[in-house]
């Protein structure tokens, strides 16, 4: 959710990572505090962090270089 008051992670709706972001959805502000974030928190460089679908909607999804399936959980439980 752009323009939250600080980005962050919110939790799960419907089987997705909920996430609010300070940045304004303006040109491409949204999308780089959204790899940052990512970045930040499955500890890789921001170019392992992509965009791969809905770039210009609300809805995305990522893909992130040199982290499994069972290491993104695991670090979403912590």
């Amino acid at each position: 959710m752009p323009r939250a008051g600080r980005s962050g992670l919110a939790g799960e709706r419907d089987g997705r990572l909920l996430v609010r972001l300070a940045a304004a959805p303006v040109d491409g502000a949204a999308n780089d505090a959204l790899i940052e974030l990512l970045s930040d928190l499955f500890h890789v460089p921001k170019r392992a962090v992509r965009i791969v679908a809905g770039d210009k909607s609300r809805t995305k999804r990522v893909a992130l270089d040199g982290v499994s399936t069972t290491d993104a959980s695991r670090l979403l439980q912590a």
